[in-house]
């Protein structure tokens, strides 16, 4: 019987490689063999395979089996290998036309029993198989909206083993009804949007906190990170959830790009395979270093938060009660923008490029500062207590703001200028649509990704807007990464107030937003 091959994808992180699947059932004594560098879910699909096949009313040949899975250099994770290596079989047996299985990619797991289950890693599955020139995807039809995200990709979703055989045995489209809605998906995909629910955090709910929504729509303008020091109930928690409301939404390629992330984790919410919004994650401060960072055991690595918040926000409230060596693991994707997780089997990298808001109270109680409420805690306590927020990761910080309790006149007094977040969010979209002008024909779209040597080229500034600078770095109060930082938050000033570059104002009130608590 001749050899008859199929194609799968291997994910490494969230990139695909294109995994052909061969199967070979010829003389010798009846086994089943595997090679390929498999984990231990690929190891145990002989047992899943050869009852889902026997169980679709298909025999199993009694023979030699050999699957491979190539190239062998590639390390295969998962149970999605499980469709490909059915249909390679049948075809090696003649169960079904080995030249119709050649062309298609098959992407999903088996039960005992011949059903087609999901599969985490759909997207970022079929996007690779895209680009490798694949044209035809066979994924199980839980997973087929998301699929369908992918243009120019015909998508066939089935829910058994013996409908899919049916198919290729007749090579008839119509024997599968669902086929229909995976297309019209496919077509529609730049239309999906999040579906309706209650309506969501509005900035208009935060009175009493005027500068803290000031800091709020610098940071959506610019893309700048923002550390708030306040006690309890001033507001803090408030403001970050209401960071995402400002933030422009996320266009084709973004979406897809996040929307890979949570497909491989599995977070993707339920009828919503394409992620338009900025994503907010919120990790407790109990959470470790893979839970943050990513990681992971048994070579299977998943992202982290600081991947799920890619193109979104970070929120770590009571940031010092993370570990210090969480809270120091954050500075390279700060300044990278990915995260790269290192095994014995290899390293993966992921893409982490997020607007960090860190919260924290002034000291263990919490109280410091607070009217009627006297700070019992020690200085050394306090000192300690803050010292856990490292000085590197906070001159990675471009905003740092201090938020006070409000009183009920100021609370009464500000309801009168409190304004939406759609109000924000359209001023906003204004400054990073200067910005975007500005920056055309760079590899930076936002201020907080320019790079140190294009400030200090191409966008520099004149000695009288760096006088305040100037001043900051012979006092020792600025840093020559604070610089930096302080020159992109002007930046982002200067477009919030429609000028064309900064000037002393800009640059003096983002140097006195960079100073902030201290």
């Amino acid at each position: 019987m001749p050899v008859a091959r199929t194609h799968c994808v291997g994910l490494v992180g969230v990139t695909g490689r294109l995994v052909e699947v061969e199967a070979d059932v010829g003389p010798g004594v009846a086994g089943t063999h595997f090679i390929g560098l498999l984990d231990t879910a690929i190891s145990e699909a002989r047992g899943r395979v050869r009852s889902a096949l026997i169980n679709s009313r298909f025999a199993w040949p009694d023979a030699r089996v050999t699957v491979s899975l190539s190239p062998a250099t590639l390390p295969k994770r998962g149970s999605l290998f499980d469709l490909a290596i059915a249909i390679a079989v049948l075809g090696a047996a003649g169960a079904v036309p080995a030249q119709r299985i050649a062309a298609p990619m098959f992407l999903g797991e088996l039960g005992l029993d011949g059903r087609v289950r999901p599969v985490r890693g759909v997207l970022p599955a079929a996007l690779a198989a895209a680009e490798a020139g694949v044209r035809t995807v066979v994924v199980p039809a839980l997973n087929s909206a998301e699929a369908a995200l992918v243009p120019d990709l015909t998508v066939v979703p089935v829910a058994t083993l013996g409908e899919l055989v049916g198919w290729l045995r007749s090579g008839d489209l119509h024997r599968l009804p669902v086929v229909a809605e995976a297309a019209s998906l496919s077509r529609d995909a730049e239309h999906i949007a999040p579906a309706g629910g209650p309506p969501g955090p509005d900035l208009c709910d935060v009175a009493g906190q005027p500068m803290g929504r000031k800091a709020l729509e610098v940071c959506a303008a610019g893309g700048h990170n923002l550390w708030m020091l306040g006690p309890p109930g001033s507001g803090k928690t408030m403001l970050a959830e209401r960071l995402p409301t400002l933030l422009p939404p996320l266009d084709q390629e973004k979406a897809l790009e996040v929307s890979a992330i949570h497909s491989v984790a599995g977070t993707l919410p339920a009828g919503r395979p394409l992620l338009t919004r900025p994503p907010f994650m919120a990790p407790h401060h109990s959470a470790t270093m893979a839970a943050v960072v990513g990681g992971g055991s048994g070579g299977v690595v998943r992202p982290g938060a600081v991947s799920l918040a890619h193109r979104g926000v970070l929120f770590l409230d009571e940031a010092p009660e993370f570990a210090t060596t969480v809270l120091d693991s954050l500075r390279q994707p700060l300044e990278s923008g990915t995260v790269t997780i290192a095994r014995a089997v290899g390293a993966v990298t992921f893409p982490a490029r997020f607007t960090l808001v860190l919260a924290a109270n002034p000291c263990p109680c919490g109280l410091q500062g607070t009217v009627g409420h006297p700070c019992r805690c020690t200085p050394a306590g306090r000192r300690r207590y803050l010292d856990r927020l490292s000085g590197p990761l906070l001159d990675r910080v471009d905003v740092k703001m201090k938020i006070g309790r409000a009183t009920r006149a100021e609370l009464l007094a500000d309801r009168h200028f409190v304004e939406t977040s759609a109000t924000v969010a359209e001023r906003v979209r204004l400054a990073r649509e200067r910005a975007a002008r500005r920056l055309s024909g760079t590899p930076w779209r936002t201020n907080a990704e320019v790079s140190s040597s294009a400030l200090h080229r191409d966008l520099r500034l004149p000695d009288t807007a760096m006088a305040p600078l100037h001043r900051g770095l012979d006092v020792g109060t600025l840093s020559a990464r604070g610089l930096d930082r302080v020159l992109r938050v002007s930046w982002t000033l200067a477009d919030l107030a429609g000028k064309d570059r900064p000037g002393q104002t800009e640059t003096s009130a983002a140097l006195a937003l960079w100073l902030g608590v201290d």
